[in-house]
């Protein structure tokens, strides 16, 4: 597995790494050994860079790579996030950027993972109440105190980027990025690299749609996530499934995945992006780690850019309130 850099002066990570939120919540049932035994075939096979936040099963993820972490932190570069706490039982509280909370947010990541340091903490969401300049400075003081390595912050927008790097460097911003979803080209992508900031691309397959195995709703189990969000309502649905066709036929000529295609189409943007692709199946894995490998020719530059114009993709990422805190 080829390695990139994260910022001007970040960590060396595997050029795709894992996301490790699927096998908490949100995606259906979750199995503990079978995830673990994911986790472990991943750096096996070079992934050594695995991302979770406190969200994810209030505090279960973190718990899941504790567990990997006590025999292999070596290995690993890791990343989390803080910013949307939860209830007791399970409920969102809104964003928080507040410096107290950003300080109780990381003790109780490290407590949970097992850590004495994170090599990458991010602010999940930009809490509108708080200045941006605010919640960067705690979480500058933690790199001061030694809690934390490099920073980073997820779906901002380009000015609040600029107003963060001000305060203290910003190793990665970490947004969805993806054939399925390319606005942050527009502005965000150029001021990552005007500042040499790396992006960290989530949901690089369109949350599992550009794999072609989620042909209608009945595919998703009923606690799954992706029944409410837009993308994947029935109308859209099977509007966006022509363009998994038109990718699978472009794959096939190749004689590799879909999925695969649309990582090797992520990493041809830039050395400065990583992918991380979350998946609870170990042959995935391989299949990931084959598709880092992949040189596009310039025939399926053109044709992807193509299929997957802005104007052909059905639906929002998120419902109305969930794209309030996009771009912020």
């Amino acid at each position: 597995m080829s390695q990139r850099q994260l910022g001007r002066q970040g960590p060396r990570v595997s050029a795709v790494g894992l996301g490790c939120m699927g096998m908490s919540e949100f995606y259906g049932a979750t199995n503990e050994a079978n995830s673990l035994a994911v986790i472990h075939h991943a750096l096996d096979r070079g992934i050594n860079f695995l991302d979770t936040a406190d969200l994810y099963g209030s505090g279960a993820n973190e718990r899941l790579l504790a567990q990997v972490l006590q025999t292999r932190r070596d290995e690993v570069v890791l990343a989390t996030k803080f910013g949307i706490p939860r209830g007791p039982n399970g409920e969102k509280l809104g964003v928080d950027g507040r410096p107290e909370y950003v300080r109780a947010a990381c003790e109780a990541s490290l407590h949970r993972l097992g850590v004495e340091t994170i090599d990458l903490y991010y602010q999940y969401r930009v809490d509108p109440k708080v200045p941006i300049e605010d919640t960067v400075g705690a979480m500058a003081d933690l790199v001061r105190a030694g809690k934390i390595r490099h920073l980073g912050l997820s779906e901002t927008s380009a000015a609040t980027l600029r107003r963060a790097a001000a305060v203290h460097p910003i190793a990665a911003l970490q947004s969805e990025y993806s054939l399925t979803s390319r606005d942050i080209e527009d502005e965000v992508l150029p001021a990552c690299r005007e500042l040499g900031v790396a992006l960290v691309a989530c949901s690089p397959l369109g949350r599992g749609f550009l794999s072609g195995s989620i042909q209608t709703q009945a595919d998703l189990a009923d606690n799954d996530v992706r029944r409410l969000l837009p993308r994947f309502s029935d109308s859209n649905l099977t509007t966006n499934l022509q363009l998994v066709i038109a990718i699978t036929e472009l794959a096939a000529a190749r004689g590799v995945l879909p999925a695969q295609l649309a990582l090797a189409w992520l990493l041809d943007q830039g050395d400065d992006i990583v992918p991380i692709p979350g998946t609870r199946r170990a042959v995935r894995i391989d299949q990931n780690v084959a598709a880092s490998a992949l040189a596009l020719s310039d025939h399926e530059r053109h044709a992807l850019r193509a299929i997957f114009a802005a104007s052909r993709v059905a639906g929002q990422r998120y419902n109305d309130a969930g794209m309030a805190l996009v771009n912020a």
